[in-house]
């Protein structure tokens, strides 16, 4: 009987000098010939299986920014002093840092999952939050928040359900698991998504100044450590493959495993580095996301003053039957590189073994300037790591503009017919407030603990999260994303401008300041010309916007290939906005909660429904140009509510975006149950609109306030010392019977119980009962 098994043979860096004709599969591993010719040249010979898997995830589309780095410059090019007056830590690093006073700073990121959670959509959006919070630590922080942008395919599609369960059980359970707070995010349908999800995960650290650790392999000798979970055989090809590549029409053509992620693991890990970090024994440190040990090392050595030694055959193994190349790719979770000082190193795992977390030495620091990898006493590696992880291909994609834009830009919706009846006016009212995209998300959100830790001071449904930095001073930090796919495919450059102003408005509604962005650019491929129009558009639109408001972009992701067949998703570059309020007690909720209280509206309502939540909910119908953008209007309405409230002149804020002012007084009277009689003559006289504008426009920089009635003059004389626009349009004490109600005087009543049933009942029609 003939053995037909056989022994995997290492190539060596000997072999591979000595068998140039050998024929490699990089066209498999996402290399491209003209990739593969330059890595040849680069080492003067052919690579090895261990440097072309290390070359082939380094330099995919998701490692390396191959497509979007001549344009994502520009977030380092457009800089004022004012911009780096607060940041520690800007673009370039695992996450970025900002300086919240008090020698305090917070770290903050945001990142894609999107095509692992179409696959898998559990372990897709649980290793997504795992991998998020990593970033986190390596910097020196402790975690103490998540957030979670998701878009998916239209809400009745049978798939979407699927999608669905499967990501918010997986956030919630990882989340949740760690002992993480999910204090905001967004929720979008339609079915532009369908076959390609959108999962972007969102993550927040604190950290003392003394503590802020970065990613570098300096000083020979000192060892490199990985420790954490085993390396398994989950997420080979992740980066290089699954999410640096289109899917067909049939789904992804190629089907690398999704991580699997463990959250009890990771919760020890936190707690083990943090301890790691406070008794001074790591020199760098590196989490293992995207490319695994490849990206750990070369990262690592690119950064420092060196060169780096290791010997792979030391890494412990949850599958022993993986191969070397497989070891270098695989995203297994859970897992962080330290560089250690040799006389460190008993103290180092003296609290690994503490925390039972497995360790393994690899090897060490050299002054060679080369990345040295062994397998079993052989030399598989042999590079320079710069030209893995930071000298890889630069790419000037073909842009082209694109052929329909024009056509979509001139079809307004101006030409739609519009509500003039109370009736319809109030059906339409209802049929947004129950629309997929602006009805109530707690089916969703429910599943998410909101207050673990116990410093959590706003989170869902407010507009945005806010958590306690200080116990004894009260410090803290509040956070949001938005991004409207709708408005950037209408107008990417504005879209994006969109999206900052919108975010920076929902965190000045809270009350806090706005100091930093971070960013997640979801498009389709790079290798379409009009994709790229597109994304060239929305950088020069965000970065032009974050210098005008001078608020700096820390750090980002970009996603690429997110398209089915031929079909791009809407551009959707999620845009979070990190602020700062020296004392969380004056945190401002997004809803009434007293009656007799003043509703002011701020800003002023245009004819603006080109892409509006009531264009699209109504008449199905997406054109035209989106609203205009006045960021130094966004800028004195985010001071005046910073201003009043340190004053304790405004109870509550809330940002007109999605809806408009009808959905914004909806979900005002249905926050704490608390009814309010609103007029509207007064801003169809001011600014000459019809009662379906003042309803449903989308005008930007808007918000609706309420003010007690003792204050109602120094709070108009606030506001018109900063020329801001201030229109008193109702007040809080509307009932029928027993029943608070929202009345929009001569035009509707809808009683809170109508309200909240249409609001509430839109997702467990879909996906089952909501979660008790």
């Amino acid at each position: 009987m003939t053995d037909t098994t056989t022994t995997h043979v290492v190539d060596t860096v000997a072999n591979a000098t000595e068998t140039p004709e050998r024929e490699q599969p990089f066209a498999a591993l996402g290399l491209k010939e003209d990739e593969y010719a330059r890595i040849r040249e680069i080492l003067g010979r052919r690579p090895t299986s261990g440097e072309l898997a290390m070359y082939s995830v380094m330099w995919s589309e998701h490692c390396s920014y191959k497509s979007s780095k001549i344009y994502l410059r520009q977030f380092g090019q457009k800089v004022s002093p004012a911009m780096k007056k607060n940041l520690m830590v800007g673009i370039g690093e695992n996450a970025g840092v900002v300086d919240v006073g008090e020698g305090w700073a917070v770290t903050f990121k945001v990142e894609s999952h999107n095509h692992p959670s179409y696959i898998e959509p559990f372990q897709g959006a649980a290793t997504g939050v795992g991998g998020i919070v990593r970033d986190i630590i390596s910097m020196g922080a402790r975690p103490v928040a998540v957030m979670d942008q998701l878009r998916f395919g239209a809400i009745d599609s049978p798939d979407t359900a699927r999608v669905v369960h499967g990501v918010v059980s997986g956030i919630s359970f990882y989340g949740n698991c760690l002992g993480l707070p999910n204090i905001g995010g967004e929720t979008y349908f339609d079915p532009v998504y369908q076959g390609n999800p959108l999962v972007n995960a969102l993550s927040v650290g604190v950290l003392r100044h003394e503590d802020l650790h970065l990613a570098n392999a300096s000083g020979a000798g000192n060892k490199v450590v990985l420790f954490g979970a085993r390396t398994g055989g989950d997420g080979i090809g992740g980066a290089s493959i699954l999410a640096s590549d289109t899917f067909s029409a049939g789904g992804p053509t190629k089907r690398p495993a999704v991580q699997v992620g463990d959250p009890f693991a990771e919760k020890v890990l936190i707690e083990c580095c943090l301890e790691l970090f406070r008794d001074k024994l790591v020199e760098g440190i590196q989490d293992l996301g995207a490319a695994g040990i490849s990206c750990a090392t070369s990262e690592l050595a690119s950064n420092g003053d060196g060169g780096m030694f290791i010997e792979l055959d030391k890494v412990l193994l949850r599958d022993p039957s993986l191969t070397a190349e497989e070891i270098l790719m695989s995203e297994s979770q859970e897992r962080m590189m330290a560089v250690v000082k040799p006389e460190l190193l008993d103290a180092f795992l003296a609290v690994t073994a503490k925390w039972d977390v497995e360790t393994s030495v690899l090897g060490e620091v050299t002054e060679t300037g080369r990345l040295v990898i062994n397998w079993k006493g052989e030399e598989i590696v042999n590079v320079d790591p710069r030209t893995v992880a930071v000298d890889g291909p630069v790419y000037e994609r073909p842009v082209a503009y694109p052929t329909w834009i024009d056509a979509l830009q001139d079809d307004s919706a101006s030409v739609l017919p519009r509500p003039t009846t109370r009736d319809e006016l109030r059906e339409q009212t209802l049929a947004l407030l129950g629309s997929a995209n602006l009805a109530d998300k707690g089916w969703i959100t429910d599943q998410y603990d909101y207050f673990v830790g116990g410093n959590t001071a706003l989170a869902f449904p407010d507009d945005a999260g806010m958590i306690r930095v200080d116990e004894e001073s009260g410090l803290g930090f509040a956070i949001a994303t938005d991004a409207n796919g709708r408005y950037c495919q209408l107008d990417p450059k504005q879209g994006a401008k969109l999206a900052l102003a919108e975010a920076y408005r929902n965190v000045a509604a809270s009350g806090a300041t706005p100091v930093a962005v971070t960013d997640c650019l979801n498009f389709g491929s790079p290798e379409n010309p009009e994709v790229m129009w597109q994304f060239s558009q929305a950088v020069e639109g965000l970065s032009d916007a974050c210098l005008e408001l001078e608020i700096p972009v820390t750090g980002g992701n970009v996603s690429f290939y997110n398209q089915t067949g031929d079909t791009p998703i809407f551009p959707t570059p999620v845009v979070g906005v990190l602020g700062v309020i020296d004392d969380v007690a004056r945190r401002i909720p997004a809803g009434w909660q007293d009656e007799g209280e003043n509703i002011y509206l701020l800003g002023t309502t245009h004819e603006e429904l080109d892409g509006s939540a009531w264009a699209g909910t109504i008449h199905g119908h997406l054109g035209g140009r989106p609203p205009a953008v006045d960021l130094a209007a966004e800028r004195s309405l985010a001071e005046a509510l910073h201003a009043a409230s340190l004053e304790g002149l405004v109870s509550s804020a809330h940002d007109l975006a999605d809806g408009g002012l009808a959905q914004a007084l909806a979900e005002s009277v249905m926050r704490f149950g608390v009814g309010a009689r609103v007029w509207l003559t007064e801003i169809e006289e001011r600014d000459g609109v019809d009662a379906a504008t003042a309803l449903f426009s989308e005008s930007t920089a808007r918000m609706i306030v309420t003010v007690p009635r003792e204050d109602d003059v120094k709070f108009r004389g606030l506001c018109a010392g900063r020329g801001i626009p201030a229109l008193r349009i109702g007040v809080t004490d509307a009932e029928v019977g027993a029943q608070p109600v929202l009345e929009v005087q001569d035009v509707f009543t809808i009683g809170l119980e109508e309200l909240r049933g249409v609001h509430r009942s839109t997702l467990p029609e879909h996906f089952g009962p909501t979660v008790a």
